[in-house]
């Protein structure tokens, strides 16, 4: 069995489509998705395969992601688990929809999946767990000169340090949202509350009504996380398949 991790349900819609014979149960406390990977047909001619998934929202930062891990981990057998969803990228080289696999917290023989990247816009670099969002451009350039890291999220790190716990094999794999010439379409305390895990539409609707140029990137920005949404649910699935 594989757990899957995302931050939130707009990062993890995507996949959730993919999966077959959906199930949900509350789990010690946490909501738990549970399905298969594969159709009915596959699953019957490769009984051996264990394709069960089992998905987490970890929620975004430190408190609410070590909580949700903890209770996810209980009593649990997982054969790895894929910590997934969207990072910011620290530089230019890295564009919005690119694949990130974490090789700082990635703890799987990345031997065994790289081959499944040949072809797909996909790196293998450090990632940076942040307490924060990223907004400006010089926070981004100070963060990549003093980490080494390509880009940055707000949960990786409490995962592997929960995984480590488990002794459960973890593999991160981020696709990128946000650059430093491709930034927010709003100021990140308008995205999203951190204290209410959600946005708050009624602040985001104001912003906008206040700032109408901004509109059009917020449209854009959207797109991207649709595209990003789409390329992400096909690696979690690619890698999931050649692990398992």
């Amino acid at each position: 069995m594989i757990g899957v991790t995302f931050a939130l349900p707009a990062e993890s819609s995507g996949f959730l489509r993919r999966l077959h014979k959906k199930s949900r149960t509350n789990r010690n406390g946490v909501k738990v998705i549970r399905g298969q990977i594969d159709t009915p047909e596959i699953r019957a001619r490769e009984p051996f395969r264990n394709r069960t998934i089992e998905v987490l929202h970890t929620g975004v930062g430190e408190k609410v992601c070590r909580q949700r891990m903890g209770k996810f981990l209980q009593d649990r057998q997982f054969g790895c688990l894929i910590s997934a969803g969207f990072a910011g990228a620290l530089n230019d080289q890295l564009h919005v929809g690119d694949l990130l696999v974490a090789e700082n917290f990635s703890t799987v023989r990345l031997s065994e999946v790289r081959s499944f990247f040949s072809g797909l816009p996909a790196h293998i670099a450090d990632l940076l767990t942040v307490p924060s969002m990223i907004e400006s451009r010089e926070e981004r350039d100070r963060m990549a000169q003093t980490t080494g890291a390509v880009a940055a999220d707000m949960e990786t790190e409490f995962i592997a340090r929960a995984c480590a716990e488990h002794a459960i094999p973890l593999l991160s794999l981020r696709v990128i949202s946000d650059t430093p010439s491709k930034p927010f379409p709003a100021p990140a305390n308008v995205l999203f509350n951190m204290e209410r895990q959600r946005t708050d539409l009624t602040k985001l609707t104001l912003h906008f009504l206040k700032h109408p140029g901004a509109i059009p990137r917020l449209i854009a920005f959207a797109r991207k996380i649709v595209r990003g949404r789409e390329i992400l649910a096909n690696g979690i699935l690619g890698v999931a398949r050649s692990i398992e």
